[in-house]
């Protein structure tokens, strides 16, 4: 399936064969918390102009995106009967689109994680290979995507939520500047980090995608007043002249076929006209990505969810205290693993503990964003790969981040997210029969500078729209 604009007549037929397809490929993947007949947005569509850029077109959402009279439960318990009664602003963008929604997909609960295996559905797995993870928080979406049932899907970002799910499921993940599209009615997680972004099956898809979702709105007051631009209009895989700096950090981690596959690809790129240096940022502050991350995402999303004690109609039973029911239903309402990283936050944020925990990781964020903003000064992009090995089997470790010898590699994506910086996810190749990525970072508000490598990157390495049939 790609991405262009259905007819009219062919708009019903076109959103029932992935709605079907989606219900098929999910009894493998587990990746959809709830499906959404689009009977009534069909009707809808017809006020529409066919001549809209997602006419037609069936879609997914990360179930931490508030839907009108839809279940959003961000993938906890807690949340399992909330029913929103507004929709987020990028769901009226989609629908003015012509987009139609057909399905929200499970995540890692509240967004926490790196591996959709919290979700209290169950764990999302990779259309690739069933036995391994699809990585997250945005698992569900990008594993949608890459089973081929839609070819677009909403996902956030926090750390890499987007782009590491995004290579280890074989599709693009892009997670633009910060404040370039509206977060008004997401589910938060940590607010300083938080990305809205989706995932594709070309860079020209991304491109539009950009220009449907992007802009400002007053509900949302960290969205940009910049000028949206046209992408897609604009999008060139001409790199003569372009300067790309190659994360060293990051290539001295990863497995020896995933370097090999990034030293073919700087070669193609150097062919092109690309002019590709190796970088190496500061060691220390590479090293401390991941405590640094944990620290200040914990403490915000503690203080998000502080008063987070579920939707409870019915469930206060006579003599019980609020008190005794809050208690209750937050031991029962979320998963071990999150109530883990609450302490954490919690912790982080006590009085006595804000300067020397809190205020010290955002000092050193704001060290590792000049660094990177150094890099950039000289460079038009950093490139280095998206992860340093394939997508995990799903017995392994909850959260292999912190139980690996590759931590910069796993990490390093989370410099988009300290930095607000745009970033790009794009299939670069195949190592054991499963997808690997490459992953590219601009200036802030440059993601035309992005999407031009990424289409040169995608036609070096002619992944297209490169989706698969699950496997048994």
């Amino acid at each position: 399936m790609d991405f262009k604009k259905a007819r009219a007549g062919e708009v019903e037929a076109r959103v029932k064969a992935a709605y079907e397809k989606l219900q098929e490929v999910n009894k493998d993947i587990n990746a959809v918390v709830t499906f959404v007949d689009p009977s009534e947005q069909l009707e809808e569509l017809k006020k529409i102009d066919e001549h809209a850029p997602m006419y037609g077109l069936p879609i997914v959402l990360k179930d931490n995106v508030n839907t009108k009279g839809i279940r959003t439960t961000a993938s906890s318990r807690i949340l399992d009967n909330y029913i929103p009664v507004y929709d987020a602003h990028i769901v009226d963008k989609l629908k003015q689109a012509g987009a139609v929604v057909i399905a929200k997909t499970s995540m890692d609960e509240l967004g926490m994680g790196g591996t959709n295996k919290n979700a209290y559905t169950g764990s999302v797995h990779n259309p690739w290979n069933p036995a391994r993870i699809s990585g997250g928080s945005s698992g569900g979406s990008a594993a949608a995507v890459a089973s081929g049932a839609v070819s677009f899907a909403i996902g956030t970002d926090t750390g890499d939520s987007i782009r590491k799910p995004a290579a280890f499921n074989g599709v693009v993940g892009v997670k633009p500047t910060y404040g370039r599209i509206s977060r008004y009615g997401i589910i938060p997680y940590a607010s300083s980090l938080d990305h809205v972004g989706y995932f594709t099956t070309s860079v020209k898809d991304a491109c539009v995608a950009l220009e449907v979702l992007a802009g400002r709105d007053d509900r949302d007051m960290t969205s940009s007043l910049r000028e949206v631009e046209a992408y897609h209009a604009n999008v060139t895989s001409d790199l003569h002249g372009k300067r790309i700096a190659l994360l060293e950090n990051v290539q001295e981690e990863v497995r020896p076929e995933i370097k090999e596959n990034m030293n073919q690809l700087v070669k193609k790129l150097e062919e092109r006209g690309a002019i590709v240096d190796t970088v190496r940022m500061n060691d220390q502050l590479m090293e401390a990505l991941l405590p640094v991350y944990y620290i200040i995402a914990n403490a915000e999303a503690t203080a998000n969810h502080s008063n987070l004690d579920g939707i409870r109609f019915g469930m206060r039973e006579d003599g019980e205290s609020v008190e005794d029911v809050m208690i209750h239903s937050r031991t029962k309402g979320f998963s071990s693993y999150v109530r883990k990283r609450f302490v954490i936050g919690s912790y982080s944020l006590y009085a006595e503990n804000q300067e020397k925990v809190f205020r010290k990781a955002q000092k050193i964020r704001r060290l590792i964003v000049n660094e990177l903003a150094a890099v950039l000064e000289q460079y038009d992009a950093v490139l280095a790969s998206a992860s340093g090995d394939i997508a995990p089997l799903s017995e392994a470790s909850h959260d292999a981040s912190l139980h690996t010898s590759s931590i910069v590699a796993e990490n390093y994506m989370v410099l988009g997210n300290f930095s607000g910086y745009p970033s790009i996810s794009v299939p670069s190749g195949f190592v054991e029969g499963m997808p690997i990525g490459v992953n590219l970072t601009t200036k802030a508000f440059d993601e035309q500078t992005m999407f031009n490598i990424a289409l040169a990157i995608e036609e070096i390495c002619g992944l297209e729209g490169n989706d698969v049939e699950v496997a048994a």
